[in-house]
């Protein structure tokens, strides 16, 4: 979208991306070298870069920036280090492990005083466990190397500070770390203003990027660079860089002056938001201040003091900067971090401020005569939910005569009583927001086309939109659950929502094992997608899903999406046929104008695929109108069983029930401390216990067919497909329609072969069908082992798997007759 605005008659584009991309595009433009190593979250900024290369796509001078991609992130710190002192300006992408991996060569790059920025999708380090998602620990861990961080708080901040940080390193020498918040910011897709090219050139200087060549190794003009120093001379030498380091904050200020001339966007080194007389200060950086900024603003419209200071430079920290936009008025701060240094006497953030207050008192010219009380806080490791109601809740504890220091907030501390209790039904969302949620299933298509309809929205209409999608580790398979928001308001919400006006369950399965009418608010619209008829679909729901739906008034609608994606020869992609069904019912666009915005981006994202992609996507989207229906929401008692979630064997043990069970329900939020092990050390085998079942198709064995190679067995990546051999009687008690034939090994003469599946535990990725080399020869369509519909074979499937985990495992020990040895 395009908005011609002021004096001058700027244009002003509007593009959806996630912030991963909104980095990559500046990096990609500033620089021109760019070393890269995967590590998620940040690897979609390398592999933007790498694709834009290979198209030939330049920088600012005109040249097409060279990737490389290394073999570790050492390797990759290597080169940029080797290609800076080379005088390339250079880049790269990390996180986590990979962050602290490069950390030999950032110090040599700060003490050589280099520019450079390192674009940072900032996550949790391994510690008790390994985890892939958000937090400040691993750039925590970094900060004694000597790199200034700038910290961005959504997209938009992304981008700007990602050009912002290069112009100041260039002028202040001193490299950068740009950061934000791993998954919460960097796959959080949402509508953002672009920075246009000219804009970029007018922030980098020329000058300065001339002295920077100038500095490289030349053999034309040789120096030393990284001599060895003895303890006469090395301390004055760590010294001489203190110059740079205090010019610093003011280089970013008048970089951030500079860019807000460009854009008309105006940053401070210490954005203050809220009440002028505020009282109560939360002091935060990344995603989480812009949580705490809505709240505050919501809070303080109801009369409250609050405020929020937003930390943009973490180092170098300038005291002086941060008293001055410090309001005179506070009494009380709250600081927090999003990481967790165990043994400190306090978190890095708390530490400064706490350091700078001091500092302040004991100044000849004080802004405070006093140091107003001040409590620190963590908050949102590996990812958590950082909510409104936290951050009441932390306003709540700063008003308490002897509030709780060090405390975490968003748990249930039971073992040091850390915690703090906060108000979950403390809502700020207005009605002029549509919140969507929609349960998926990973590589289903669902984030995919949610995904589109973001950018159908925020490039073609006025409203803005925002996207963020809640992943398991387990991925490809595993549950996805999108958090889509469409609005006239800014929408700067890194946090769930909690009360949807539209829910979508495109697994009916979900439906058994999980409360996915939880998020739903009164009156909200619920699409499901089912294989039963929708005069049938009511029956089929859990009584707890019956009850939700009538108590809060909820419109139902289904389809049989994959009905429809496999007529329109799509397989079992119901990404486009759950998306028009989305638009159809939702009103976010009028039905019209969505399907043909549906059509343009089904040109757009297939139309190099070829036309007959194209139009079985088409073809979809028709029968997806056709094959929607609304349900007839009965009043009368519910009609189908009770209960929902997943049921240990009353024989798993109780770490199992009490721990696991509740994580596999999608209440692992809710587990106390207590719960967990100190110490990262679990019990083995418990995925005995966790039954996904998210196959929609199983394989079903043709003992007629099969020559008992055994290939299905060893293909299998779960394991789920088993052979045993047992005695003809041991069959005598099997269920009926178990199946099972005469071994057809010489060595098992006289006894009975049978091959049996988990259809629970499958994933229906059919890799047994394709190894199976045995064809039927009356259909060749068909093998020894073929995909079938689950629900045709389900009811049957279990009885027979537990029957067969009973069949005793042939050994040479119970059977020494049997002579494997001499087998020929």
């Amino acid at each position: 979208m395009i908005t011609v605005i002021g004096a001058h008659m700027k244009k002003r584009v509007f593009k959806t991306m996630d912030g991963n991309e909104a980095a990559a595009h500046i990096a990609f433009r500033t620089n021109e070298v760019i070393a890269i190593y995967p590590i998620t979250p940040s690897s979609p900024m390398g592999e933007h870069s790498d694709a834009w290369s290979a198209k030939k796509m330049k920088n600012l001078w005109g040249d097409v920036p060279k990737v490389i991609e290394m073999q570790s992130e050492g390797g990759a710190a290597g080169a940029v280090h080797g290609s800076l002192q080379g005088g390339s300006l250079t880049t790269t992408f990390t996180a986590s492990q990979g962050l602290l991996l490069m950390l030999p060569n950032m110090y040599k790059i700060a003490g050589e005083l280099t520019p450079a920025v390192f674009h940072i999708a900032a996550r949790s380090l391994a510690t008790q466990a390994l985890s892939i998602f958000g937090d400040h620990s691993d750039v925590m861990g970094v900060r004694s190397a000597g790199w200034a961080m700038m910290f961005a708080n959504n997209n938009q901040e992304v981008m700007d500070f990602a050009l912002i940080t290069q112009a100041a390193t260039l002028a202040s020498r001193i490299p950068f770390l740009h950061v934000f918040d791993g998954f919460r910011t960097s796959h959080e897709i949402s509508k953002i203003e672009m920075v246009p090219d000219e804009a970029i050139r007018a922030m980098i200087n020329d000058d300065h990027v001339r002295s920077f060549h100038d500095r490289g190794m030349n053999p034309d003009a040789p120096f030393i660079r990284g001599t060895a120093q003895n303890p006469d001379v090395y301390f004055q030498g760590r010294e001489s860089a203190n110059q740079f380091y205090n010019a610093t904050p003011a280089i970013v200020e008048a970089a951030m002056r500079k860019f807000e001339e460009q854009t008309g966007r105006r940053y401070n080194l210490f954005d203050y938001e809220g009440a002028p007389d505020a009282e109560k200060v939360i002091i935060i950086m990344g995603s989480g201040a812009d949580t705490a900024t809505e709240t505050v603003q919501y809070l303080a419209n109801q009369g409250e003091k609050v405020g929020v200071l937003k930390v943009r430079l973490f180092r170098p920290f300038s005291m002086s900067y941060f008293l001055k936009a410090l309001p005179d008025t506070v009494k009380s701060i709250a600081v927090l971090d999003r990481t967790k240094e165990p043994g400190s006497m306090g978190e890095p953030l708390y530490q400064d401020v706490i350091s700078a207050l001091i500092e302040d008192i004991s100044s000849e010219t004080p802004k405070f005569s006093t140091i107003p009380k001040i409590i620190g806080g963590r908050y949102g490791l590996s990812s958590k939910e950082f909510t409104p109601a936290m951050v009441k809740a932390i306003f709540d504890e700063q008003t308490k005569a002897a509030p709780k220091n060090h405390f975490t907030i968003g748990i249930k501390d039971d073992i040091t009583h850390t915690s703090l209790d906060y108000p979950a039904d403390f809502h700020i969302e207005g009605d002029e927001t549509t919140r969507a949620v929609f349960w998926g299933l990973g590589s289903d298509g669902t984030v995919g086309a949610n995904k589109n309809s973001i950018k159908i929205i925020g490039e073609e209409t006025e409203l803005n939109a925002q996207g963020y999608f809640v992943y398991d580790s387990k991925k490809s398979g595993a549950r996805t659950i999108s958090h889509l928001r469409f609005g006239p308001t800014d929408l700067k919400r890194p946090y769930l929502i909690s009360q949807a006006n539209f829910v979508g369950v495109h697994q009916f399965g979900f439906f058994e094992r999980y409360d996915t009418l939880a998020l739903a608010a009164q009156n909200a619209t619920v699409l499901i997608n089912s294989p039963y008829d929708a005069d049938k679909v009511w029956a089929e729901l859990p009584a707890k899903v019956q009850k939700q739906i009538q108590s809060k008034n909820l419109k139902l609608y289904t389809i049989d999406a994959y009905k429809v994606a496999k007529e329109a020869n799509l397989g079992v992609r119901i990404n486009t046929v759950m998306q028009t069904c989305f638009f159809a019912i939702s009103n976010v666009l009028p039905k019209d104008q969505a399907i043909q915005k549906i059509k343009e981006y089904i040109e757009k994202t297939y139309g190099k695929r070829g036309k007959t992609v194209v139009q079985m996507n088409f073809k979809a989207v028709d029968m997806s109108l056709e094959n929607l229906y609304q349900v007839d929401v009965p009043s009368e008692q519910v009609l189908s069983e009770d209960g929902t979630g997943n049921r240990m064997p009353a024989e798993s043990p109780e770490f199992v029930q009490n721990v696991i069970n509740e994580i596999i329900n999608g209440y692992g939020d809710e587990l106390p401390v207590s719960a967990l092990p100190c110490d990262g050390t679990y019990p083995s085998g418990t995925t005995q216990y966790e039954k996904r079942d998210i196959a929609m198709e199983i394989p079903v064995w043709d003992p007629d067919v099969c020559i008992q190679c055994g290939k299905c067995v060893m293909a299998c990546p779960h394991s789920v497909i088993r052979a045993k051999v047992a005695e003809p009687e041991l069959f005598d008690n099997a269920p009926e329609g178990f199946k099972h034939t005469t071994a057809k090994f010489r060595e098992f003469k006289g006894f009975e072969y049978t091959l049996q599946v988990s259809a629970e535990d499958c994933t229906g990725c059919s890799l047994c069908v394709e190894v199976c080399p045995a064809k039927n020869k009356s259909n060749a369509s068909l093998k020894a082992i073929n995909m079938r519909p689950k629900e045709e074979v389900q009811k049957e499937s279990q009885p027979n798997w537990e029957f067969f985990q009973e069949l005793p495992s042939i050994t040479v020990k119970d059977y020494p007759e049997l002579s494997f040895t001499k087998a020929k």
